[in-house]
């Protein structure tokens, strides 16, 4: 077995390594990338099927990562790997691709005590959810996994610019929904 290099080594010298078999440069690329394919399959598939989904990935780009080039491209190799997992479990389970059903919809229903019966949280994912994709994946990536905008553009292959502009943007939208959500509640 191949010694893992050092944890403080980049993700260029760990993708090298697990190219190389070494098992232990791959556990550390997970760990360093799994809050961002657990983000990218959030937005798009059920969150009951998130977890499950993201050991899918790593299990599909595990015997793959010797076909990858540029070993400083591996986080936008990954996301597309993440991506396209969640095309295929819509696919596979024959569900329509924005039918997210264990997402409530972006409206308190009241329980007959009189409480809320969704969280706040699960209000921001539904209203999320409704955003363009770029959008989506950008602020769930940043609101849901604490990333960062430069966290964001290392970890995806995205620019710095357009991460920005994503997460204005989709900052813009995400409050415009959510101040629907507020006056419709008023009026009631």
């Amino acid at each position: 077995m191949i010694a893992a290099p050092p944890f403080a080594a980049t993700d260029a010298e760990l993708v090298r390594a697990a190219q190389r078999g070494d098992r232990n440069a791959f556990g550390a690329l997970y760990e360093r990338y799994a809050g961002m394919v657990h983000g990218i399959l959030l937005g798009r598939v059920p969150a009951s099927a998130v977890e499950d989904l993201v050991q899918d990935v790593f299990l599909k780009a595990m015997p793959r990562i010797t076909s990858l080039r540029d070993p400083d491209h591996f986080g936008g190799w990954l996301a597309a790997i993440a991506r396209n997992r969640a095309v295929d479990f819509f696919r596979e389970s024959n569900a329509a691709p924005g039918h997210l059903e264990d997402v409530p919809q972006a409206e308190p229903k009241s329980t007959e005590a009189g409480g809320v019966e969704k969280t706040e949280a699960d209000f921001v994912l539904a209203a999320i959810r409704q955003l363009p994709e770029a959008y989506r994946e950008t602020l769930i990536l940043r609101l849901v996994e604490g990333m960062t905008g430069p966290e964001i553009a290392l970890r995806t292959g995205l620019t710095h610019g357009s991460v920005r502009v994503n997460l204005h943007r989709g900052m813009q939208q995400l409050r415009q929904i959510l101040e629907g959500v507020e006056k419709s509640a008023v009026k009631r």
